[in-house]
């Protein structure tokens, strides 16, 4: 596996994000990975789940956005976090022409990938994967943050845990059985952390992953 660090310019306005690519010798795809609210990319869940994928064959890009880039504990705007990942999708484009194109992101990270997705549809992206998709707040059951997932043209794949507080299972079926190109994977125990007792939850995620992918690109 080899490791690339590099920086990412989202706009003059904005600057530029940290990024770093876990690449293995073969690779199935590239797949850009988004953190969640309350964490950068550095995270452990981030780096070892990334190191995982890596070990199955697929690159990933973690990428800071602009709020924990620059330190603030503000999640950034929606404009801004699209702008992002949009610069992020065209840096992994420009760095890996030949792959396959999946965008993936942890709770805050996969909605807002999914905003984009459902505003600027990207024809080449071939899947996006929710780790934990934040469907409402803690004791606050809702649907109204699903609604752009209408508007989403690429395949969808819901990685969720059963005991997930930001997404009450009834309500995460509802919505992802309306949607034809959703599938939704439930993991027993987990929360929406994905800590789930003493169960290899990178392993279980990395698995169902590449199985995934790997029907998306054949």
């Amino acid at each position: 596996m080899k490791t690339k660090s590099l920086s990412v310019k989202i706009s003059p306005a904005i600057g530029s994000v940290s990024a770093e690519c876990f690449v293995p010798s073969k690779s199935k795809c590239i797949m850009t990975l988004a953190h969640g609210a309350g964490a950068d990319m550095h995270h452990f869940f981030m780096v070892t789940l990334s190191q995982s994928l890596s070990e199955a064959g697929i690159a990933t890009m973690r990428f800071n956005f602009p709020f924990t880039e620059n330190k603030k504990g503000r999640p950034d705007t929606p404009v801004v976090a699209h702008q992002t990942i949009e610069a992020v999708i065209l840096k992994a484009q420009k760095l890996f022409p030949k792959l396959p194109l999946f965008v993936a992101g942890k709770s805050f990270g996969g909605r807002m990938t999914s905003q984009c997705l459902a505003l600027h549809p990207y024809d080449n992206i071939k899947g996006i994967i929710f780790y934990g998709f934040p469907l409402h707040a803690p004791g606050k059951p809702s649907i109204e943050r699903a609604e752009h997932l209408k508007d989403v043209r690429s395949p969808m794949l819901f990685l969720q845990g059963s005991r997930d507080e930001f997404a009450t299972w009834k309500l995460i079926e509802k919505v992802t059985s309306s949607l034809p190109l959703a599938e939704l994977i439930k993991i027993e125990g987990a929360n929406h952390g994905f800590k789930a007792g003493k169960q290899d939850i990178i392993k279980l995620l990395t698995t169902i992953t590449k199985d995934w992918i790997e029907k998306m690109i054949d």
